[in-house]
């Protein structure tokens, strides 16, 4: 019999944790090497779609995943001032089959971890391994890492490129890329711990594209009953495109208080939640350019692919980054088992054109430019939202690009 495919991902994020898991249930034992020398629980929140959550589901995570996150229940949108622009059902309450999740980066990414551990065995993470060189051949992929204790080579089959928005792998056939692309906005992020507001699994959206705000519990522990870690994020249009791009290599920069209450002092406002108070409670506040790169013409080079933010980083609107790096891992999985070396190329072609499209969407706000259309035609506020835009009209925003990214009901659902 043939043996198995000997797979190596770079990257041990949360796409090349979920290939791993796809990877064991096709029957293959792959091996993730992460340079970090450990996988903490780091970052900020994130939102995980039904489509996505379908897939962990599928994995049997469903139950750990209730364990550290919370079932988004609604998603509202509205302007800097409070006013309402459209109220959206989320997960099982629109109808899915399984949940959206509001969750802690590094919780889901630890959660990852684990079940890898589990079930593919102590060795199948390999932290401290950066990945510094690649070459291959008819017969296989040579891999070198740079580790604490000296250089560690290996020859595998297929490597998987899952190592960031700069990756190593990507960088190998487009290092003339430069860095990544800006078009001038900042984001400020953290994450406290706060009484809830509403009916505590809600997620607001506030403002457009120049100035918003993104708020939505990611935690509750049992230990603090009257308290939800409450994720919010302020993004403001601070600069052209023109201009430099502030601390490209630096993704983890401590931000200034001072530097994000400009920001919120006079121009983000909702009854829900006192904003202002939110931020100084926050003991660590991180800043950083928001940031994508153009999408690419091919992803596949003989044995070797991409997957998640080093195929195709986008802007962080639409709750689609991490959610696409896992349909990637289910996709890649399912093309190895069925064709080999050869299913590397139908990956390529329809991961990468689904992707493209949503990279560019979420260059002009994705499904939130319906605060944008508002915000545009009622600068100043509105007595009737329907004599500004209709909710047919807003609907179709987000209905377009729900389809797009493949995660309305009937594209989700099981029959």
């Amino acid at each position: 019999m043939t043996e198995p495919l000997k797979i190596a991902i770079a990257g041990g994020g949360i796409g090349g944790l979920a290939l791993a898991l796809t990877l064991h249930r096709a029957g293959f034992s792959p091996v993730v090497f992460e340079r970090s020398k450990s996988i903490n629980e780091l970052g900020v929140g994130i939102n995980i779609l039904p489509h996505a959550i379908r897939q962990l589901a599928d994995l049997g995570l469903l139950d750990a995943l209730d364990k550290i996150g919370i079932r988004t229940r609604e998603l509202v949108y509205k302007t800097t001032t409070g006013q309402d622009i459209l109220r959206q059902p989320r997960g099982t309450w629109a109808g899915y089959d399984v949940p959206q999740f509001s969750i802690h980066r590094g919780k889901l990414q630890a959660c990852l971890a684990d079940a890898v551990t589990e079930r593919l065995g102590p060795n199948a993470i390999r932290t401290g391994h950066k990945l510094v060189d690649f070459t291959q051949d008819d017969t296989g992929v040579s891999v070198r890492f740079e580790t604490d204790t000296g250089p560690v080579s290996d020859r595998i089959d297929v490597l998987v490129g899952a190592d960031g928005i700069h990756s190593t792998v990507r960088n190998a056939w487009h290092g003339e890329q430069g860095p990544p692309s800006w078009q001038g906005i900042v984001m400020w992020r953290g994450a406290t711990w706060s009484a809830p507001y509403l009916d505590g699994q809600t997620m607001i959206i506030a403002g457009g594209m120049r100035s918003k705000l993104v708020l939505y519990p990611i935690y509750n522990d049992p230990a603090r009953p009257d308290e939800t870690l409450m994720n919010w994020v302020i993004c403001a249009n601070v600069a052209t495109a023109d201009d430099a791009l502030p601390h490209p290599d630096d993704w983890s920069r401590r931000g200034d208080l001072d530097e994000v209450m400009q920001h919120v002092t006079g121009k983000i406002d909702i009854p829900e939640m006192d904003i202002p108070a939110l931020i100084k409670a926050t003991e660590d506040i991180y800043v950083y350019p928001m940031c994508d790169r153009d999408p690419l013409d091919q992803w596949t080079h003989g044995r070797v692919t991409l997957l998640g933010d080093a195929a195709h980083p986008m802007y962080p609107v639409g709750s689609n980054g991490a959610s696409q790096a896992i349909l990637d891992a289910v996709a890649l999985a399912g093309y190895l088992k069925q064709d080999g070396i050869a299913g590397l190329a139908p990956y390529d072609v329809e991961r990468r054109t689904a992707t493209a499209d949503i990279v560019r969407a979420n260059r002009k706000g994705g499904p939130e430019r319906v605060i944008d259309l508002v915000e545009d035609r009622a600068p100043n506020g509105f007595q009737a939202l329907d004599q500004v835009a209709t909710p047919d009209e807003l609907r179709a925003i987000v209905g377009e690009y729900q389809t797009m990214a493949g995660y309305r009901p009937e594209q989700v659902n099981r029959a």
